[in-house]
């Protein structure tokens, strides 16, 4: 009997080793074939588990997660897939058995522009002269500011007037005429006038002039008809040699290297010339290491420096559960006095008020999801003591905080709220008792939506909103009637991050994140940095020392701040960039592995600014007793009595002096 039951059980197992066999999943189909939407629609993919021979399995359950392009959109348990942005979402879909092995399929879902609503046609041309070509570009723009890549045809009201070939403005002969873009059901009229060539003379000036390589050097043409009488409105067509630097439609010139450059301005058959010399900028500069403070418990973020200039306050991440004070009044030897611990994995930022009597930090992580923010007194800035916290509408975390205070309407903390990518406006003016007065949005949306940070100056909020570009709202500047408790919206930058960096994608894929990280106002600019990271570490883990970032830094003309442009740009050679400080007219960025940077921002900004010679300096910071032990990933740097004190993730805290100018021997 024994034997006959060992059998039975043996027969047993054997047939159910059997059926799991027939059970596993060989593969998984997932429909459509074709994953595509636009922005602000859905798509639901579904996903069959197959055996080997390519039967449907039932009681396989399905799993659908992203592995980057949170940016863009999101998908559900049920594989609803949303589009908030441009990009591409990849994901994994993941099928499993109660005995077998997971079998996953990796698939991309593309995002696409909406459809076209208007065109954007640039340059503005209202008159031209017969036998004058201009370059037009019409760039096809979406409901909710994206641009396509639409084909543009044109038309001409008087085709022996003015036409449109190509692109190319054409002025036939005197006359008037309205041209006609078109792109999908978007329609844009442009009235030109075109006046007659003969006897025009013209003068460019200044004739000839010097400057610095990066300097930007204004052109003015005059054209005189044949009476001599000026000529207004005309939009000439500009071009230079050598080739290294640009011009715009405006004569706005600015040359990369420094030698002789010849401008030309041409307006049909009549040309003039300019010649411009360029010398060597010349603000290299040393960066001296005068301080430093070795951390590795966890890796370090954010660092504050207290406005009495001998304290400062440093985060820490990824895992981190604490903010340390630091005596900073011997730079050469900071010492930590005091720390706060608090419930969380992540003290990601922390700024004080104008008076430094309070300290606001954030939380992201926290155990009992009571994340938000914490309120701290700094009466005794070297031993900082929690006095409050706000957690109501922040649970799912606070990345960022900004503290600004108005006369007219006291102190406020403008945040991220990371569960629902609202900024959200925090009353602190009785720092016991915060309140949450308003909240701004960047759109309606069910997926793809993230506020990254603020910065808030002159009673304008500058808003990183990652793939919604850079969002201005008056706060009580006055210009729209904003407050903190009504946030109103003043002009919207917006640009495809995914598409401005190839190089991420050709190393890691699409869906890596991008978008616009943080932004900085000086003078008539605002810099905004780009974060672009893989969505994953090379290792499989998040070992950040084996991460290679990319991203530039923008800069956005706000001379007319209801109509923001971008104008130049500084982008390392390697590394990124992700926290900014401008103080005077140089600005300091924290280009994560590509260290500490330093450049000039002095005069007009035009074109590439590092291919101009901006770059005043350049620091690794790295330890062997670090977090990760020689290793660079440098967070950021804040300003204070001409020192730099650089936050590095995986090295601590830095302070760093740039060398004296050199003297200039006559």
């Amino acid at each position: 009997m024994p034997l006959r039951y060992r059998f039975l059980g043996l027969t047993v197992a054997l047939s159910a080793s059997v059926a799991l066999q027939a059970q596993s999943v060989a593969r998984i189909r997932v429909s459509p074939a074709a994953r595509t939407l636009s922005v602000g629609d859905s798509l639901r993919l579904v996903a069959e588990a197959l055996d080997a021979q390519g039967r449907v399995l039932p009681g396989v359950t399905i799993r659908f997660l992203t592995q980057g392009g949170r940016m863009q959109g999101s998908v559900d348990s049920l594989g609803w897939v949303r589009a908030g942005s441009p990009g591409t979402i990849p994901l994994a879909v993941t099928a499993t058995t109660p005995n077998g092995r997971p079998v996953t399929e990796k698939v991309e879902v593309r995002i696409l522009p909406g459809p076209t609503v208007r065109l954007a046609v640039t340059p503005e041309v209202k008159r031209l002269l017969a036998g004058q070509r201009v370059r037009l570009d019409a760039t096809p723009i979406t409901a909710t500011g994206d641009a396509r890549e639409d084909v543009v045809s044109w038309s001409s009201s008087a085709p022996r007037v003015a036409t449109v070939t190509d692109g190319v403005l054409a002025g036939l002969s005197p006359g008037s005429a309205t041209l006609t873009a078109r792109a999908g059901s978007a329609v844009t009229n442009v009235s030109v006038q075109v006046l007659p060539s003969a006897g025009v003379t013209v003068t460019l000036t200044p004739a000839s002039t010097r400057a610095r390589q990066g300097d930007v050097v204004r052109f003015a043409l005059t054209v005189k008809n044949n009476r001599g009488g000026v000529i207004e409105g005309l939009t000439p067509v500009w071009t230079f040699s050598p080739g290294q630097g640009a011009i715009g439609s405006d004569g706005a010139f600015v040359g990369n290297v420094p030698g002789r450059y010849v401008v030309s301005a041409n307006v049909g058959a009549q040309t003039a010339t300019a010649v411009v010399e360029l010398t060597a900028r010349e603000v290299r500069r040393s960066a001296e290491v005068v301080g430093h403070l070795d951390r590795s418990a966890f890796p370090t973020s954010e660092v504050w420096v207290h406005p009495d200039g001998k304290h400062a306050y440093l985060g820490t991440a990824l895992g981190g559960d604490r903010i340390y004070a630091i005596d900073i009044s011997n730079p050469g030897s900071p010492v930590i006095t005091d720390s706060i611990v608090a419930n969380s994995r992540s003290m990601n930022d922390m700024m004080t008020t104008e008076d430094g009597k309070w300290m606001v930090f954030t939380r992201e992580g926290a155990t009992d999801r009571k994340n938000g923010i914490v309120i701290a007194s700094t009466a005794d800035p070297a031993h900082p003591k929690p006095v409050s916290e706000f957690t109501d509408g922040v649970t799912a975390g606070v990345h960022s905080a900004f503290v600004y205070t108005q006369p007219k309407h006291g102190t406020h903390v403008y945040l991220t709220n990371s569960g629902t990518g609202a900024l959200n406006i925090i009353d602190i003016n009785d720092p016991l008792k915060p309140r949450r007065v308003g909240e701004w949005k960047s759109r309606e949306t069910r997926a793809g939506r993230s506020l990254h940070d603020i910065d808030v100056k002159d009673g304008m909020a500058y808003v990183s909103y990652w793939s919604d570009g850079l969002v201005i709202l008056d706060v009580g500047n006055g210009l729209k009637g904003g407050t903190p408790s009504n946030p109103v919206i003043v002009s919207n930058y917006r640009y495809n991050s995914e598409a401005l960096y190839p190089g991420a994608a050709a190393d890691w894929g699409p869906g890596f994140i991008s978008g616009t990280h943080t932004a900085w106002r000086h003078k008539n600019y605002v810099f905004i940095a780009d974060e672009v990271f893989p969505p994953y570490a090379p290792t499989g883990t998040w070992d950040v020392s084996t991460i290679r970032a990319y991203g530039r830094l923008q800069v956005i003309d706000v001379s007319d701040v209801e109509k923001p442009k971008s104008v130049a740009w500084y982008e390392p050679e390697y590394g990124g960039a992700h926290n900014v400080w401008v103080a005077g007219d140089t600005l300091y960025v924290g280009a994560y592995n590509g260290g500490f940077q330093a450049f000039d921002v002095s005069g007009e900004l035009r074109g590439d600014l590092k291919a101009q010679g901006r770059t005043i300096a350049e620091f690794m910071p790295s330890s062997p007793n670090g977090f990760t032990p020689n290793k660079t990933m440098t967070w950021g740097a804040v300003v204070k009595n001409g020192h730099a004190y650089v936050n590095d993730m995986l090295s601590g805290l830095w302070i760093v002096k740039l060398a004296p100018k050199p003297a200039v021997v006559p």
